[in-house]
């Protein structure tokens, strides 16, 4: 397993590499983003773990380019970039999790078993379900309306998807989509749910709430 690790503070890279190594992984170091993207499309590493906030291109931009290509390689931000709105642009940009430095090593080796077991399990055998006329194709990470255009979705948008198809009529509370969307070794933001779920909405609904319902001091809900 490859992971790709771009900060253009050579301290922060080094303490990366070391954190993950003995974990097994093998490591590509970038110090800047046009290295990080370079990198990226000569290995085509299982993971990126990227700063915000570095010369040439900025994690942002190479997370942008990154997607415009590939919808499916797990992205990791690792910055001290740290207000809500930070977050936010990070995972409309198809981020799949944000981790605030300074971190702990544990924390952020967890975050990224967290990310890849997610991935893992979108591929998986069987993976093809319906919600109302959306059709998800789960080990393709993407979903499409009879006639209509494919939209492409992230490991985590399937296991969303997934959890309100396989509970329907249920009204799930966030703790519940938090424990089996991202792993109980997963310490979440007050919002990472909400932005997830505003940004697939964004992909898969036709009006507001056709799909994903908000439940009220609950959380969500797929009527079924």
């Amino acid at each position: 397993m490859t992971l790709l690790l771009a900060d253009d503070d050579p301290i922060t890279l080094d303490a990366l590499a070391a954190c993950l190594r003995p974990e097994g992984f093998q490591v590509l170091l970038a110090k800047d983003g046009n290295e990080a993207l370079a990198l990226w499309q000569k290995h085509k590493p299982d993971l990126l773990c990227l700063d915000i906030m570095m010369p040439g291109l900025d994690g942002y931009e190479v997370c942008r380019r990154v997607r415009e290509k590939d919808s499916r390689v797990p992205v990791l931000f690792v910055s001290a970039k740290s207000e809500e709105i930070d977050v936010v642009v990070g995972l409309r940009l198809g981020a799949d999790d944000f981790v605030r430095k300074p971190f702990g090593k544990h924390e952020l080796i967890a975050r990224i078993h967290s990310v890849l077991r997610r991935v893992s399990t979108a591929k998986s055998p069987a993976s093809c379900f319906e919600l109302g006329e959306l059709r998800v194709f789960a080990d393709e990470l993407r979903a499409q309306r009879e006639g209509g255009d494919s939209v492409d979705l992230t490991p985590r948008e399937v296991s969303i998807l997934k959890l309100l198809h396989d509970r329907a009529g249920q009204a799930l509370s966030r703790d519940v989509f938090l424990d089996v969307c991202w792993g109980l070794d997963y310490m979440p933001e007050s919002r990472t749910l909400d932005q997830h779920i505003a940004k697939l909405r964004k992909k898969i609904e036709r009006e507001p709430e056709e799909i994903i319902e908000t439940i009220r001091g609950v959380g969500y809900r797929w009527r079924g």
